[in-house]
């Protein structure tokens, strides 16, 4: 596949190296709206393109590519608001989208194991539920996408939480609020904690990412997939894993 990036960080410079180490090929590299109007031609060249921008220009890129007929892989969070019109969007216009919060096939597996760890401690209310995170210091939303998705799958298992906030001086929360606790710092690739705490003990499901190249890995295994597809797709679906 010849690849459009949509954006070209650190992400995107890692992305580039592992989609060319898989045979594939980066056509263009887009990191503003100037790039856009000089190198249209180019981006129309490409067969997908995968976006890691940022959550104020992720929207138009996604727009952008369902006007070409592009496939987009999306790792961008802090937009998740307008996920369910984007994914109405692609559906309606016979389009194909593949979002996740985090790639790594790592956290995926976390993001199951903590799905099953709150179906577990849904009749066990002696324990309290906390989240943490930490990321480089130029990660622009807080928390983190990846936390997020974790608090709502905690949230759906768990039937005495019902939101999570973001913990920052002088909050305060409820009982049925999961907080999250969101670090940035040097140039972490990234850590998530899940912490159950009681008097007795404290259980924790943590991921630290090495590198970024994990999460690399797993959008350009995404890009392959939705190689010839149409419609939303997720990592689940990428992972066969059972809903």
């Amino acid at each position: 596949m010849k690849l459009a990036l949509l954006g070209y960080g650190k992400m995107g410079k890692a992305i580039e190296a592992v989609a060319k180490e898989r045979g594939h090929s980066v056509g263009v590299t887009i990191d503003d709206e100037d790039d856009w109007m000089a190198k249209l031609d180019d981006i129309r060249e490409c067969d997908m393109a995968v976006e890691f921008s940022t959550p104020a220009t992720v929207l138009s890129n996604i727009m952008r590519c369902f006007d070409m007929d592009m496939p987009v892989v999306v790792g961008t969070t802090g937009w998740y608001d307008h996920l369910d019109a984007v994914v109405h969007d692609c559906q309606q216009r016979g389009q194909a989208l593949f979002v996740a919060s985090n790639f790594s096939i790592g956290m995926n597996i976390m993001f199951e194991l903590n799905r099953r760890l709150a179906q577990l401690m849904d009749s066990h209310d002696e324990y309290s539920v906390s989240i943490a995170e930490t990321h480089h210091i130029h990660k622009l939303d807080a928390p983190s996408g990846t936390a997020i998705t974790l608090a709502k799958d905690i949230i759906e298992e768990l039937d005495r939480k019902d939101d999570w906030r973001l913990m920052k001086k002088g909050t305060r929360i409820g009982k049925g609020i999961i907080p999250i606790t969101a670090v940035r710092e040097g140039e972490v690739a990234g850590i998530h904690e899940v912490v159950y705490d009681s008097d007795i003990d404290t259980i924790t499901l943590r991921h630290a990412a090495k590198s970024r190249k994990g999460l690399a890995l797993g959008a350009v295994l995404a890009a392959e997939y939705l190689e010839d597809k149409h419609g939303y797709f997720t990592m689940k679906d990428l992972l066969k894993v059972e809903s």
